[in-house]
């Protein structure tokens, strides 16, 4: 269940959460790829695309890394119009990173 809240000291709590449970997955790429995001746009997330963002962690990793890497679009279904837009930046913001590693 995800809860909502409607302060921003609520709000300030809710990043805090997801920044935590996006940092612990139990898939390492999946760490990497939704804790990076969650650390670098985090502070800007407000209160509709962090519930994008908590939605997205609701999901299986394996479903959410087959779409960032593009090989398992089918998989990512049901996702609201918020949910995948946010995947996409996700995705190109990761992909932006990626090919930039040694």
């Amino acid at each position: 269940m995800i809860e909502t809240f409607e302060t921003e000291t609520d709000l300030v709590i809710r990043r805090k959460r997801a920044r935590m449970r996006a940092w612990r997955r139990g898939m390492r790429e999946m760490d990497l790829i939704l804790g990076g995001f969650i650390n670098a746009h985090g502070e800007t997330l407000d209160a509709r695309r962090l519930d994008s963002f908590e939605a997205l962690l609701a999901r299986r990793d394996q479903d959410l890394y087959a779409w960032i890497s593009g090989r398992g679009l089918e998989s990512f279904t049901g996702a609201t119009e918020d949910e995948t837009a946010l995947l996409s930046e996700i995705a190109a913001n990761w992909r932006g990173i990626e090919e930039n590693l040694p």
